[in-house]
């Protein structure tokens, strides 16, 4: 019995530390898909307005409607906007295709981002509530590698993005679609005007960036514990 609870406590221990690089991966694509000022920010710097002819409030409505239908039950969206005072309607079929397809993969993230959450909080409470000190050092230590471990994805990431983003941009869509509604034209498909690849490569380095700070935090105080123990116990020992 003492052996079977053994192996059970390290594989869940196990468990905890890859569910956290999961967890804070989707977490970060969650704030970004969410954050309307990342939207708005890339609207801004590729002259987007120019580019479509849509004024900034327009934009900004488009940028909602965007939010609110990842996170909708609705099937397919419909977004219409004033293009020289005349409404519009901004996306065409194949990009409403695309984006149920978008809204998919984002709603697997949402699914992910909140087992691994709920995971990671019935296994910290249970370390830290209903079993001794000994198994909150054990779990500040498993906090410290699942962020590390998050660090080291997202720098090679970060670098992957960096030096060939290209590349990277293309194999994702390879291996998160199974059709070619992804390849629009950008001389007519509202779609790939709105995000051009740049956009895409901005809010990469955003998403790293956030990831990174979001696993240097968890890093850095469960650090400070297991240090602050470690000179305790060293000097309860010298006493």
């Amino acid at each position: 019995m003492q052996k079977t609870l053994k192996i059970f406590s390290i594989i869940s221990r196990w468990l905890f530390i890859l569910c956290l690089p999961a967890m804070l991966l989707t977490t970060s694509i969650c704030i970004a898909v969410n954050f309307q000022g990342l939207y708005e920010y890339g609207f801004s710097k590729y002259n987007i307005e120019q580019k479509t002819g849509l004024e900034d409030t327009e934009l900004e409505k488009v940028a909602g409607g965007l939010i609110r239908y990842f996170s909708s039950g609705e099937e397919s969206i419909d977004i219409t906007v004033l293009k020289d005072g005349q409404p519009f309607v901004l996306f065409n079929q194949k990009e409403v295709a695309h984006l149920r397809d978008v809204k998919g993969l984002i709603q697997l993230d949402y699914w992910v981002m909140l087992w691994t959450s709920i995971y990671a909080l019935l296994y910290a409470g249970a370390n830290l509530f209903w079993r001794g000190q000994k198994y909150r050092q054990q779990l500040a230590q498993a906090v410290l590698y699942g962020s590390g471990l998050s660090l080291s994805l997202m720098l090679l990431l970060g670098l992957m993005a960096l030096f060939n983003f290209k590349g990277f941009f293309l194999q994702f869509h390879l291996i998160s679609f199974t059709n070619d509604l992804w390849q629009l034209d950008p001389t007519k498909d509202y779609l790939i005007m709105l995000f051009p690849q740049g956009f895409w490569y901005d809010a990469t380095i955003f998403f790293a960036l956030l990831s990174i700070g979001l696993a240097t935090l968890l890093g850095g105080v469960t650090g400070s514990y297991l240090l602050i123990k470690g000179r305790q116990a060293r000097s309860q020992v010298n006493l």
